[in-house]
């Protein structure tokens, strides 16, 4: 669950105990009017005027300081019609059905502090909100940006490597002649063998057959 569900379904609550505290505030009044129609009308009317300013307040966001300012004051000024009207009707009607007088004059208070808190806090929900639905789509953008370019932090990572590689490279011929350098030298190649000479002089004794033919 994000925080937007979270506050959305909270403000869902202060929304249905602010209705819960005008509907009870409506009742008192109704039940302490007269029987007739306009009666109950008139006297109902204070309380929803304050339902309808709040839901306005939490609805319309604000523009402008200066108007924002006449938009409490109003609210405030409706507010603390609603519940002089609403406390003196309440302690009526309770009193009417048997409350003691301490608790007949305490029992608007609960109702009108409930309506209150409940206000004040959809009023503060809703400018939340409206905050967080403002920043979402930046976020997305910022994600978008940074999916796309990559960050100088992930740059110099990936050159640090590539110089550690560098230098390992150029290590690798230094090494070569020292190693040449403790190699033996290659032997020369052995010189070819040559013959002995053939006796002269076997060669130059005549055979038997040759000294019978000489003597004939």
């Amino acid at each position: 669950m994000t925080n937007q569900t979270y506050l959305r379904r909270i403000r869902a609550l202060a929304r249905l105990t602010l209705v819960l505290g005008v509907a009870a505030s409506i009742a008192a009044n109704v039940l302490h009017a007269r029987h007739n129609l306009i009666s109950q009308t008139i006297a109902a009317w204070p309380p929803l005027a304050l339902l309808l300013t709040v839901e306005l307040i939490s609805r319309v966001p604000v523009h402008r300081r200066g108007l924002a300012a006449i938009r409490i004051a109003a609210t405030t000024t409706i507010a603390g019609i609603a519940a002089w009207v609403s406390y003196w009707h309440m302690t009526g009607v309770t009193a009417r059905y048997g409350e003691t007088p301490t608790s007949a004059h305490l029992m608007p208070l609960c109702v009108d502090g409930l309506v209150i808190v409940a206000s004040i806090s959809l009023v503060e929900l809703a400018g939340r909100i409206r905050v967080l639905d403002a920043a979402q789509p930046q976020t997305r953008q910022v994600r978008a940006r940074t999916s796309t370019h990559p960050t100088p932090a992930d740059t110099n990572t990936g050159v640090a490597p590539a110089k550690k590689t560098t230098r390992a490279r150029k290590a690798v011929p230094a090494r070569a002649p020292a190693a040449a350098h403790t190699k033996s030298p290659a032997k020369p190649p052995a010189a070819p063998r040559v013959a002995p000479p053939a006796d002269v002089g076997a060669t130059a004794r005549p055979t038997a057959p040759q000294l019978a033919a000489a003597g004939a």
